[in-house]
């Protein structure tokens, strides 16, 4: 992952760190921080919040607000560095690591924006058994429109399954997500690409 930055494949300047249109792209992030920021809100005690695969921040930095404690990971060491002297507050951290080999903070939230298509069948596998210590978990996935074979499996990396005509679904097996409740929050257009990005908060307990 850290050659999508040094190269910038996902786009962006040379001198920036730039997580792709998915993150940057207004029709895309302003519905979705809206929808997100309405649940984080809703809460009278703020949640614990942990961003799993926070890539440049832009998203996550209009979040912060509306947690206890934020904590951004990544697994990318620059991409981290650059983010804790872009954006400081007390109660926002920022961490490397890497979610499917590494243990994971403890939080209440867990937020993965586009984050589980990029990663191989037994990488997703080994984050979703350690997504059951967290009540809520945000997904956003890159899926085709229409009908779909979800879950076909791909090397970790750049690449997503929409090549294949598949996506990542949680519930469908391998994974076998069980949750004690789904909501379907947000569907967008992908800018730039074909399919959608959808955001779906998974309760646990």
């Amino acid at each position: 992952m850290a050659q999508i930055y040094e190269n910038n494949l996902w786009g962006g300047d040379e001198s920036e760190y730039y997580s792709g249109l998915g993150s940057h792209h207004p029709e895309t992030v302003n519905p979705y921080i809206a929808v997100v920021s309405d649940f984080l809100r809703d809460f009278e005690t703020p949640l614990v919040v942990c961003d799993l695969g926070c890539g440049d921040f832009n998203i996550g930095k209009e979040l912060v607000k509306y947690s206890k404690k934020f904590i951004a990971l990544d697994i990318v060491p620059d991409l981290i560095a650059h983010n804790k002297q872009a954006f400081k507050t007390d109660h926002l951290e920022f961490q490397v690591l890497d979610i499917a080999m590494d243990e994971l903070p403890a939080g209440d939230c867990a937020i993965l924006r586009q984050v589980l298509q990029h990663l191989s069948n037994a990488e997703i596998k080994s984050v979703v058994e350690k997504l059951y210590d967290f009540k809520y978990v945000v997904l956003t996935e890159h899926l085709p429109e229409g009908d779909f074979l979800p879950n076909k499996d791909i090397i970790s990396g750049q690449g997503i399954r929409l090549k294949k005509q598949s996506g990542v679904n949680l519930s469908a097996s391998p994974f076998n997500f069980k949750v004690k409740e789904e909501k379907h929050l947000l569907s967008v257009p992908s800018p730039g690409f074909k399919g959608v990005l959808v955001t779906t908060l998974y309760k646990l307990r």
